[in-house]
């Protein structure tokens, strides 16, 4: 007989009646009669009913919490409240037992610390579960929304020898033994010894190489792993997470805004409309935490909430200028509340952001042109000379969480750009020879994929919506 998912038997209303095989892993059992079995279809476990005369004394004693078991029986409308359907066991099969001493999860409340370290089996927790499917359902939505708009996808490499951010954290690749490495005449690691023939790193971005995708194809984007070798421990940080990254090629600062707006909206409804039970369990679940938190620090929407809040409003558009005049004369800048006092000059911190899409406009904000200072080298020069067609989309409870911009397409200005960020010439002729062959206004934007899962789970640590998380000193399973 052909095993029938949990979520299959409790939304097909025809199999009520037939006889089905399910196959999961006991979450609880009770009365030596009821089996909780969940098998990761859904966040909702389906209760198995066993008579005592169909099973035997030392088969009762391995359904254990963890066990893995196979039940035969039929599907009838269930008796006892809490579900709608369960199956009258007629066989039941140990597949893999479990033992209740040393199994680590136990029906029972744990610390997000503690399943951090068991993160080969917190996906079986009702918590992650709905964390994986969601981000699964995530990807998917991304790819169909890009799909479906005649993007193409292109895979941009993970080892590279240019530096997208210029910011130099990035995690060498080399095949140099590093107990006897080779050195120039100048006593320097001579890296024309090495694999490539040249120093190369772990990609930070995709987004130079998707830049020529576009000059090409017209509309391409991203969707990989990229690495930072960032020495941080926050809450918002990874060494190693995954990037979505659209290029489009004639879209000008407002084409970007227009798109990267309507995507966020594609993906907060999506979630909506197809993850409900896993968005109802984490908004309950969020609902709960926020009571043991001092008020000031409590979410003003909920999951929910927050999701139907993005579908809902217009982005409202700013310029960082006006966004700098707002916080100057907000009551947390007169009564000095702000931990960074905002300036014109400075880059916006959390807090900033968060004023402003919560407290000032209540709903999702686009801030641009941002002062040349603090942005990339290839974000396009305003005329102003001060500021460049940079935007960032603001977001309730996390902040920015799409970054993006116009891209300097004049090769003497990028030249320049160059220059004043220390990036040879050399290192990217190839990004340079774009804009002297068919240059054209084009621009792109990025969007962490662990931000937007977060943001759609309610989740408040980025190590908790990726399996296993890279951190500094800590690169387990």
């Amino acid at each position: 007989m052909a095993r029938t998912t949990i979520k299959e038997a409790i939304t097909i209303a025809s199999l009520v009646g037939e006889n089905i095989t399910i196959k999961g892993w006991v979450r609880t059992f009770r009365s030596n009669r009821f089996v909780a079995i969940n098998d990761g279809s859904t966040i909702n476990n389906i209760q198995a009913v066993i008579e005592f005369e169909n099973m035997e004394e030392d088969v009762l004693k391995q359904i254990n919490t963890g066990a893995a078991i196979a039940v035969k029986g039929k599907l009838v409308e269930s008796q006892g409240s809490g579900q709608s359907v369960e199956i009258q066991v007629s066989s039941l099969e140990i597949l893999g037992e479990s033992n209740p001493e040393e199994y680590p999860l136990q029906p029972k409340k744990h610390s997000m610390e503690f399943l951090r370290e068991k993160a080969h089996l917190r996906m079986r927790t009702n918590t992650f579960g709905a964390v994986f499917r969601l981000r699964h359902a995530m990807s998917y939505a991304i790819h169909q929304y890009f799909n479906d708009r005649g993007f193409y996808q292109m895979h941009t490499p993970i080892i590279t020898g240019s530096d997208a951010e210029g910011a130099g954290e990035m995690f060498r690749v080399t095949t140099m033994d590093l107990k006897d490495v080779d050195k120039d005449d100048k006593g320097e690691i001579d890296t024309t010894k090495d694999f490539f023939g040249k120093e190369t790193n772990l990609t930070v971005s995709g987004q130079l190489e998707a830049e020529l995708g576009a000059l090409a194809l017209g509309k391409v984007y991203t969707f990989g792993p990229t690495f930072r070798a960032e020495n941080s421990n926050t809450t918002r940080h990874l060494a190693e997470f995954w990037m979505i990254e659209p290029e489009v090629a004639f879209n000008d600062i407002i084409d970007n805004m227009n798109l990267a707006e309507d995507f966020l909206k594609h993906l907060a409804q999506y979630a909506l409309d197809n993850c409900a039970d896993d968005v109802k369990f984490l908004t309950e679940r969020e609902v709960k935490e926020e009571k043991t938190k001092p008020q000031a620090e409590r979410n003003e929407l909920n999951l929910q909430e927050r999701l139907e809040f993005i579908t809902k409003n217009n982005f409202e558009r700013i310029t960082y200028t006006e966004a700098i005049r707002i916080l100057e004369n907000s009551k947390p800048y007169k009564k000095k509340k702000f931990k960074y006092m905002p300036e014109w000059g400075s880059d916006l911190q959390t807090e900033h952001e968060r004023f402003l899409v919560e407290k000032h406009f209540k709903k999702p904000v686009i801030i641009s042109d941002y002062p040349a200072s603090f942005k990339a080298f290839y974000m396009r020069q305003n005329e102003d000379g001060k500021t460049v067609a940079a935007m960032d989309i603001l977001f309730p409870g996390i902040g920015e969480i799409i970054g993006g911009s116009q891209r300097e397409e004049r090769l003497d200005v990028l030249k320049a750009k160059c220059k004043d960020f220390n990036i040879p010439e050399e290192h990217v002729w190839w990004y340079l020879e774009t804009r002297k062959f068919g240059t054209c206004t084009h621009s792109g934007f990025g969007l962490g994929f662990e931000r937007l899962v977060m943001f759609v789970t309610g989740m408040t640590n980025i190590r908790d919506v990726i399996p296993f998380p890279r951190t500094p000193k800590s690169a387990e399973f």
